[in-house]
């Protein structure tokens, strides 16, 4: 058994995490933590869980969370990074689900994040923790920085392009929806119902924190500095991100068969055949990433569209993958959920 912690286990990410630990048949739910909620039962907040979890909310503790295996960190940017160091120091595997780990360079993390990075040594060895593309990385890394929702929509979009060198790298362009529940579990007007239901709007256009790490990403698996217009939007339902994503061809190719050929045997990218328009309720509650390859007029224009669960796939499910990798598991150990329709 993988005996666990989470660290903030109240936000959306945190009970997501909590509804595939429960249930995966190798994990120990050791401790959850949250200084506001110290106390509190887990199955009092999150009714949901009564009957599977009952566990009460603590205060961190490095002594106990030091006798985990894996901690995972549900919490805003900044913690993971404090935190970390003593953790990995007495053998416990670190995942972040915020951004401490994910940007390579600190400068860039600093100047996106406005906050100094306390821990640059942690994050030099830090993996990027997205298995389609770092798999045997993760495998042996002690510091994982999960990526963000977003980010993982758009780099497995593009990947099998990129990797095959048949699109304009210089100007790519990734137009993506979101829910509400990305903003997360927080009293913000933006997020309320009467603010955000029957309505959609674009936001973050002078820059999203997304952006450099989309870049960071692409330009690793191109092997050269690429080029994104990346414009998020904010639509009226809970749960799942689409992005269509737009490339220009420059060698031609079956591109049907390219990414049909590059995610055969992945357990969690579903290639759909060719005209098809994969949708987010698709996967709501799944570990997926579906994907359709549009080519429109058979013109010189790539399209791809690419739907996940940002609480998921985005983060709770592709955090689930990654500490399977870690601890020598079956990669799909208690993901094996599909998505809930209607």
């Amino acid at each position: 058994m993988v005996k666990i912690g989470i660290v903030g286990g109240t936000g959306y990410t945190g009970v997501e995490l909590l509804r595939l630990l429960a249930r995966h048949p190798l994990a120990e739910l050791a401790a959850i933590t949250s200084r506001k909620e110290a106390g509190m039962p887990v199955a009092e907040m999150f009714p949901s869980l009564r009957g599977v979890v009952n566990l009460a909310f603590s205060e961190p503790d490095e002594a106990t969370l030091g006798a985990c295996d894996v901690v995972f960190f549900a919490t805003p940017h900044g913690v993971a990074m404090n935190m970390g160091p003593a953790l990995v120091k007495a053998g416990v595997k670190v995942i972040d689900l915020a951004a401490d780990f994910r940007l390579k360079d600190t400068a860039v993390f600093e100047k996106w994040y406005k906050m100094p990075h306390s821990a640059p040594e942690l994050l030099a060895e830090a993996v990027y923790g997205l298995p389609e593309v770092n798999r045997g990385a993760i495998r042996n890394a002690r510091v994982i920085g999960l990526p963000g929702c977003y980010p993982t929509s758009v780099q497995l979009g593009l990947k099998p392009a990129l990797e095959a060198g048949l699109i304009d790298v210089t100007h790519l362009i990734a137009d993506c929806k979101s829910g509400v529940s990305g903003a997360g579990r927080k009293a913000e007007i933006g997020a309320l119902f009467s603010e955000a239901g029957d309505n959609f709007k674009a936001y973050g256009l002078s820059g999203h924190r997304h952006h450099p790490e989309i870049v960071q990403g692409l330009s690793s698996i191109a092997g050269q500095p690429v080029g994104l217009i990346f414009t998020p939007h904010l639509t009226p339902m809970i749960r799942g991100i689409h992005s269509t994503i737009y490339a220009r061809i420059t060698k031609e190719a079956d591109f049907q068969k390219l990414y049909e050929d590059a995610y055969r045997g992945e357990p969690f990218v579903d290639v759909m055949p060719a005209g098809s328009t994969p949708d987010t309720r698709s996967v709501r509650g799944a570990n997926t990433c579906r994907l359709a390859v549009h080519r429109p007029g058979n013109g010189d224009t790539l399209v791809i569209l690419s739907v996940i669960d940002n609480l998921t796939k985005g983060a709770a499910g592709q955090a689930v993958q990654v500490m399977n990798l870690m601890c020598g598991l079956p990669e799909t150990t208690g993901l094996e959920g599909i998505g809930l329709v209607p």
